[in-house]
C-alpha cells in the first residue's frame, strides 16, 4: 500500500478507503485517540486505536513525539473538531520518545526555550507553519524570476571585496592562531594565506551579480550572506539569505517597477497557496497583540497586512519630500519620535518609515533620491551632485524591506567616489572594468529573505524565521 501524507488524506473525499500514514504523535488520549502529524500540513489527523485488540506494550509506547506507522480505514468522524478520522487496523512504533525527556510536550513553550531546542522546535505548530511559509516563499522567489527571463547566478561566499564598505565582515583564513606570518611593518602577511590575499565571508553578491547582468542582461542571486555586526536585536542575524536581482539597461524607474511587481507576486502566491498556515499564524498574532498595551497594537491583522502590500499601488516619494512631511508631522513636532527630524540629510529610522506608510500615505511607499552621504559608493550620482538614484521600499510594521539603486555606470564619476571614500581601486579593478568595456545604465536591489519571511509570518523576532539562527555568542546546532 502506498503511503499517503496527512495533507493528501485531509483533501480526500473518498471514505472507506484503506490508507497508510507515517508521522509523529502529537497527543494520545484515552488510550484510544492519536493526533498524528507528518509535517505536510499544520492540521493533525485523528487515528482511532482499537485498544482492546492492541497489546499493552504498544499502547504504552504511543507517547508524544513517537514516530509511528498506521494502516487503517478512512471514515467519517463522529466527534467534534474533524470531519474524518482513521480507524486503525495496524499500528507499528517506528521510533520511541521518552515522555520524561522529550522537551516539546503538548503545552505552551516560550520562544526562548524553543530557540534552545532549535533541532526540535519545528515540531510545534508555530514553527512548522513558519517553515512551510518560508519554503513556499523561496519557491515563489525562484518562480517569479525564472518566469520573467532572469538567470540564476551563484555569487561567491568567500570574497576579497566589501560590497557595503561597512568593514563588519568575517575573516576567512587558514593561518593558525597566533602563528600568522608578518610583513616587515608588523602586519599579517596575507600573501602567504590560502587565497594569497585577505578574504572574508560575503555581505552581498551584488558587485559580482553586476558583472553577469552586463553579459546576460537579467540575473538574480539568492544565497547566504554574513555580517559580523555585534548586534543582539530582534532584527539582526550574523548569517542570513539575500535576494539580489541586477538588470542591464534598466534605470531607477524600472527598478522601482520591478521591486513592486516582485513583492506583490510572491506575497500573492503565499496568500493563495498557504491559507491554513497563514490562518494559524494570523490567529497566533491576534492573540499576541491582545497582550500589548492598546497604543502598541497593530491596526491590521497578519493577512490584512499581506493584502495591504499585495493589493495597493506603492506610493513613490522623493527623500526630500519625505523629510518635509516628517519634519512637519505631529509626532516630530511633539517630540514623540525617538529620533527627531530637524534637517535634510538625516538617515531615516524605522519609526519614520512606518509613519510614512501607516499614518501618512496609508500604503506601501518607495522613497528615492537619497543624500549621497548616507548611501553606498556604487549608487548613481544625480545631476544636483548631492543625491543618488537610490530607492527603499517601505512596509507597514517593519519599515524598510528593500534597498536598491541605479548603479553608477560612468567610469570617471565612480573613480572619484571611490577615491573620496578611500576605496582601493586595485581591489575593485574588475568592477571598474565594467565601466570601461560596454558600460550601460543598470540597476538592482537587495531584499533580506528573513525579513520578508518575518513580515509574512508575523513573527516578532528574526531568529524565529530561520532554521538555525547565527547571532553573537550563538552558533549552536
Amino acid at each position: 500500500m502506498k503511503k499517503s501524507s496527512v495533507a493528501e488524506i485531509l483533501k480526500s473525499e473518498t471514505f472507506l478507503q484503506e490508507v497508510q500514514l507515517k508521522g509523529w504523535v502529537r497527543t494520545f488520549r484515552s488510550n484510544r485517540f492519536i493526533a498524528l502529524n507528518d509535517g505536510s500540513t499544520i492540521k493533525n489527523i485523528q487515528c482511532v486505536v482499537d485498544f482492546e485488540n492492541t497489546n499493552e506494550e504498544t499502547l504504552r509506547r504511543i507517547t508524544t513525539g513517537a514516530a509511528v506507522s498506521i494502516k487503517g480505514t478512512l471514515i467519517e468522524s463522529q466527534g467534534k473538531g474533524q470531519t474524518m478520522e482513521v480507524q486503525v487496523s495496524e499500528l507499528e512504533i517506528l521510533g520511541d520518545s521518552n515522555p520524561d525527556e522529550y522537551p516539546i510536550q503538548p503545552k505552551k513553550h516560550s520562544f526562548e526555550f524553543l530557540r534552545e531546542n532549535a533541532h526540535l522546535r519545528v515540531r510545534t505548530n508555530t514553527f512548522s507553519a513558519v517553515m512551510r511559509v518560508r519554503s513556499l516563499l523561496s519557491y515563489a522567489v525562484h518562480k517569479y524570476f525564472q518566469e520573467n527571463g532572469f538567470n540564476y547566478v551563484n555569487t561567491p561566499i568567500v570574497t576579497g571585496s566589501d560590497a557595503e564598505g561597512a568593514g563588519e565582515m568575517f575573516k576567512v583564513t587558514t593561518f593558525e592562531e597566533n602563528k600568522a606570518p608578518l610583513t616587515e611593518d608588523g602586519k599579517i602577511d596575507y600573501s602567504q594565506d590560502f587565497f594569497g590575499k585577505e578574504t572574508n565571508l560575503t555581505v552581498s553578491g551584488q558587485l559580482e551579480a553586476e558583472t553577469y547582468a552586463m553579459a546576460l542582461g537579467k540575473v538574480y542571486t539568492f544565497g547566504p550572506t554574513f555580517r559580523a555586526e555585534n548586534s543582539n536585536t530582534t532584527r539582526h542575524l550574523a548569517e542570513f539569505w539575500m535576494i539580489e536581482p541586477e538588470v542591464a539597461f534598466m534605470d531607477l524607474d524600472g527598478n522601482m517597477d520591478l521591486a513592486e511587481d516582485f513583492i506583490k507576486s510572491v506575497l500573492t502566491h503565499v496568500l493563495e497557496n498557504c491559507k491554513d498556515d497563514l490562518a494559524f499564524l494570523d490567529n497566533r498574532l491576534t492573540q499576541e497583540e491582545k497582550t500589548k498595551p492598546q497604543a502598541q497594537r497593530s491596526e491590521m491583522s497578519l493577512v490584512e497586512k499581506l493584502k495591504f502590500v499585495a493589493d495597493n499601488n506603492f506610493k513613490r516619494v522623493s527623500y526630500t519630500e519625505a523629510i518635509d512631511i516628517l519634519r512637519n508631522c505631529k509626532p516630530n513636532k511633539k517630540k514623540k519620535f525617538q529620533f527627531l527630524i530637524n534637517e535634510w540629510g538625516a538617515d531615516l529610522q524605522s519609526e519614520h518609515e512606518r509613519y510614512l506608510v501607516e499614518k501618512h500615505f496609508k500604503c506601501p511607499v518607495i522613497l528615492f533620491d537619497y543624500p549621497a552621504d548616507i548611501k553606498a559608493f556604487y549608487m548613481r550620482l544625480n545631476e544636483d551632485g548631492k543625491t543618488v538614484r537610490a530607492m527603499d521600499v517601505l512596509f507597514p510594521g517593519i519599515g524598510e524591506m528593500v534597498g536598491g539603486a541605479q548603479r553608477e555606470e560612468r567610469y570617471d564619476v565612480l573613480v572619484q567616489k571611490m577615491k573620496a571614500l578611500n576605496i582601493d581601486e586595485k581591489e575593485l579593478w574588475w568592477y571598474l572594468d565594467l565601466r570601461k568595456f560596454g558600460t550601460a545604465v543598470h540597476s538592482g536591489f537587495g531584499l533580506g529573505f528573513e525579513r520578508l519571511v518575518q513580515f509574512t509570518t508575523g513573527m516578532g523576532n528574526i531568529r524565529d524565521v530561520i532554521p538555525f539562527p547565527r547571532t553573537p555568542q550563538n552558533a549552536e546546532f
